[in-house]
């Protein structure tokens, strides 16, 4: 199982979109723990949204599609804010 998932600062509201094989919240106490420099400076996160995938292609392209104007747009529909 893959999962596609949005995470919000509670710092500054910024999102940050990923997907992982992991389930969402282990890959949350990665993303707290500071595991990269964008997450250590913008963090806490708490997770708004998730999807599954069965497959890691399916993942990685949602994630890619998300990531792009339409994508973030679409975001705003499926996340209140």
């Amino acid at each position: 199982m893959y999962s596609v998932y949005v995470l919000r600062s509670l710092r500054n509201g910024k999102q940050y979109i990923g997907w992982t094989r992991k389930t969402v919240l282990e890959r949350l106490r990665q993303h707290r723990s500071g595991s990269t420099r964008w997450t250590k400076q913008n963090g806490p996160f708490e997770v708004v949204y998730e999807e599954h995938y069965s497959d890691a292609a399916e993942a990685r392209q949602r994630e890619r599609y998300l990531k792009t104007g339409c994508g973030r747009a679409d975001m705003t529909k499926l996340i209140p804010r």
